[in-house]
């Protein structure tokens, strides 16, 4: 991100990539979970390029997530199952239409505190299986005739995973099952 011009208007991208900057630092130890949880505020409100710059001025630069980070499933019919022992990646592209997902965290790697999946699913189901520490916010999630089914709240004290949900769904369903 350029310092040039500071008060150029920030995107949602620029927004974005500042937010993987802070959670990469505070995995590395640079930032305690206050602090983050501050910064990641400020970088999600932030209005221009400047404002997000001093969010990561006393931080390294780190590449954005590519490759293995980022998993992109992108079908239309039939099914994708991710089971056994996978590792699971810090964010999903999820790019579906007719499509039944699976996700299986029984044997999953899971080597990030959080995953995001950016949804775009059409006449779909999105099933969670093995999620019993897992804990679920889909406050970022527009839906339009579809169903979110969880089989508890998100009241784990101490969660393996969160899993931010954004992005679309139409006519899909989300599922949780216990294994």
């Amino acid at each position: 991100m350029s310092n040039d011009l500071p008060d150029l208007r920030a995107s949602h991208q620029d927004r974005d990539r500042v937010v993987d900057v802070l959670r990469v630092a505070a995995g590395d130890g640079r930032l305690d979970a206050e602090e983050l949880d501050m910064r990641l505020e400020s970088a999600l409100s932030a209005r221009t390029l400047g404002e997000l710059a001093e969010l990561t001025a006393d931080l390294p630069d780190v590449p954005s997530a590519q490759g293995k980070d980022v998993l992109l499933v992108d079908q239309h019919g039939g099914k994708y199952v991710r089971e056994g022992r996978w590792s699971v990646p810090s964010r999903i592209e999820l790019r579906t239409r007719e499509c039944r997902v699976t996700f299986d965290f029984t044997h999953a790697l899971v080597t990030s505190e959080v995953l995001r999946i950016e949804a775009d699913m059409v006449h779909g189901k999105l099933f969670f299986v093995g999620a019993k520490d897992i804990v679920f916010d889909t406050d970022g999630l527009n839906r339009t005739y579809s169903k979110l089914k969880f089989r508890s709240k998100n009241t784990t004290a101490d969660p393996r995973l969160r899993v931010e949900l954004v992005g679309t769904l139409l006519h899909a369903k989300v599922i949780e099952r216990r294994s």
